[in-house]
């Protein structure tokens, strides 16, 4: 192969004329297009940030959310808990405050029942014994036979 340097010469001017033209319409439409992708590609990368911190934030909101129901549950199972203790300790003391009145109602009723069985006994005692009295004074007997009536009548009120 031999070396021509005119036709390196015309090598040179024809890559030259061709690198102008290619600069001038091709290379700028092309840089260009390839400026926008990087663009593109760089808010695509920044929207990408943006929403995995959005997501990171919003996952750290709903563990708060969460954690702050849990408490919340807690708080009102806890309430509950104390309400239904504290019904259930005003049930037994008002159970047991009938209980009582019943009781003191029922003490009453006895006494007020025994009261009257011996007012009642205490009056046919009375009458027994002006009845007694009367039989004695009619009869005008001797103490023995006294003793006897006696004795009778306590033995028909016994039966009694």
């Amino acid at each position: 192969m031999e070396f021509v340097p005119s036709n390196t010469f015309v090598a040179i001017i024809a890559f030259g004329i061709l690198y102008f033209l290619l600069h001038r319409y091709a290379f700028g439409p092309l840089f260009s297009v390839m400026e926008k992708r990087k663009e593109h590609v760089q808010n695509e990368i920044k929207q990408a940030e943006k929403s995995r911190t959005d997501a990171e934030q919003f996952l750290t909101d709903q563990k708060k959310a969460i954690d702050d129901a849990r408490k919340e549950a807690f708080e009102i199972i806890e309430q509950a808990r104390k309400t239904s203790t504290s019904q259930a300790d005003d049930i037994v003391a008002k159970a047991k405050e009938e209980a009582d009145r019943m009781k003191e109602a029922a003490i009453a009723e006895i006494e007020s029942e025994k009261n009257k069985a011996v007012a009642q006994l205490k009056n046919q005692v009375s009458a027994m014994s002006v009845l007694i009295a009367s039989k004695i004074i009619e009869k005008q007997v001797d103490e023995k036979s006294q003793k006897q009536l006696i004795d009778s009548y306590l033995t028909k009120v016994g039966d009694k």
